[in-house]
């Protein structure tokens, strides 16, 4: 992600700017998988957690699959692009536009910080973790029609972009503690800026 480019057979291929790499990661079965690093773990922007459908909505998922549905069908899935790459690199731009200041960027690092003096936390979030959440943050203000970053715009962010950086000491895990619970308690202990 980092180098913009992917490897294939041992064939590299530069990627198109804009674009997205998603994943995703089944927590119940783990053979013939493995997990990726914490080096590797950092470099995705977010990490977003889903639920099980409600029953009714999973009745429906059977419903159109047993009607021939095809997730790999797009179109058939009523599926269409709802911007292109121009309209992307125009939003991307508007995005950096997006100011932040003293005291947020204070407040991001004092965040992530925090993180790393939590006695449950092995690794805490690093310096590109607390520049992703900046960057989010940013997105995350454009969308909402502000043209500055504030607090609301950094806890909104923090759960789904510092979630996967922390490593929880082993003694934590097997005490139920997770890390939404860690940042939540990082959220409410670090001083929000006025």
């Amino acid at each position: 992600m980092e180098e913009r480019q992917v490897s294939v057979d041992g064939v590299s291929r530069r990627l198109p700017v804009p674009f997205l790499v998603a994943a995703t990661m089944n927590p119940v079965e783990y053979e013939g998988t493995y997990t990726l690093p914490e080096a590797q773990l950092d470099r995705f922007l977010m990490k977003l957690t889903l639920e099980l459908p409600e029953r009714a909505a999973e009745i429906e998922v059977l419903r159109r699959h047993a009607a021939g549905f095809s997730p790999r069908d797009l179109t058939a899935a009523g599926v269409t692009p709802v911007l292109g790459a121009a309209e992307l690199a125009e939003a991307q731009a508007a995005v950096q536009r997006v100011g932040v200041g003293p005291d947020v960027l204070a407040y991001l690092v004092d965040l992530s910080r925090a993180t790393r003096e939590s006695p449950s936390v092995k690794i805490g979030v690093s310096p590109r973790g607390s520049t992703a959440l900046l960057a989010a943050s940013k997105a995350w203000a454009w969308l909402t029609g502000q043209d500055h970053i504030t607090p609301d715009h950094v806890q909104a962010m923090a759960l789904p972009v510092l979630r996967h950086r922390l490593q929880l000491r082993p003694e934590a895990e097997l005490e139920g503690v997770d890390a939404d619970g860690i940042l939540r308690s990082v959220l409410q202990q670090v001083r929000v800026p006025i």
